[in-house]
């Protein structure tokens, strides 16, 4: 929003849309933030019935997740391809193998990235929470990153906004649910259970998303307003030990 909004002033994009994506992340808030509020009154984190909990709330979150996504194919517009795009498209197989490859290659970095993390908050101080929630995520994504910039740098605001929301949502509402399904299996059972700070901060990123999405435009001060909400999490996650 600011780099579109330097180069093009006010942008516009389907309010419509995005406020189903706004409610969705309203929801991933509720269904992270109330295993987390209500862990300790069921009996603590390790507890049989928190597990439970957290089972329960990810299978309803994948739910949510896939309605989402069905919701989505069945209301966006046709799209009838030009000759030039058909000509362009990748076959499927190709697609699929370099997909792959590039899954296995991120698998491999995340791996020696997230085995550096001890080494990093031992010899730099650095805090944890800041290295989980602020720094990986940014290398992470950095690629969705540059391209909703790229996006909103064309006046393609529908595309940039979706790529955000979008890669927020899949997180939130299909790969922390899978992460539990998957950590059961290995016998080392993930919870649903955030830092209440974590919890505060993903609450307050999704009411700042659903109020500047609200009317459908945007323009360089709602960008800057969003990287001021960031960039004062990111001192806090900072600061925190």
């Amino acid at each position: 929003m600011l780099a579109g909004g330097l180069r093009h002033g006010k942008q516009t994009f389907d309010r419509r849309h995005v406020s189903n994506s706004a409610v969705m992340a309203v929801m991933a808030v509720l269904a992270l933030g109330i295993p987390s509020l209500l862990a300790n009154a069921i009996g603590g984190p390790g507890s049989h019935k928190v597990e439970t909990l957290s089972l329960g709330v990810a299978g309803i979150m994948l739910l949510l997740y896939g309605l989402h996504l069905l919701y989505n194919q069945q209301t966006q517009p046709a799209h009838k391809p030009d000759p030039g795009e058909v000509a362009r498209a990748r076959p499927v197989r190709s697609a699929l193998v370099i997909l792959a490859g590039a899954t296995l290659g991120v698998a491999i970095l995340s791996e020696l990235l997230v085995g550096s993390v001890e080494h990093v908050v031992a010899q730099f101080g650095v805090s944890e929470f800041f290295l989980g929630v602020i720094l990986i995520p940014i290398i992470g994504n950095v690629a969705e990153h540059l391209v909703a910039v790229q996006q909103a740098l064309r006046n393609a605001m529908d595309l940039s906004v979706e790529i955000a929301v979008a890669s927020s949502l899949q997180i939130a509402l299909f790969v922390a649910p899978v992460l539990v399904f998957v950590s059961l299996l290995m016998g080392h059972p993930l919870t649903l259970v955030f830092h209440p700070f974590e919890v505060m901060a993903l609450a307050s990123a999704v009411m700042v998303m659903a109020l500047v999405s609200m009317d459908g435009e945007s323009h360089w001060l709602e960008g800057v307003e969003l990287l001021a909400v960031y960039t004062i999490l990111a001192l806090a996650f900072a600061m925190l030990p």
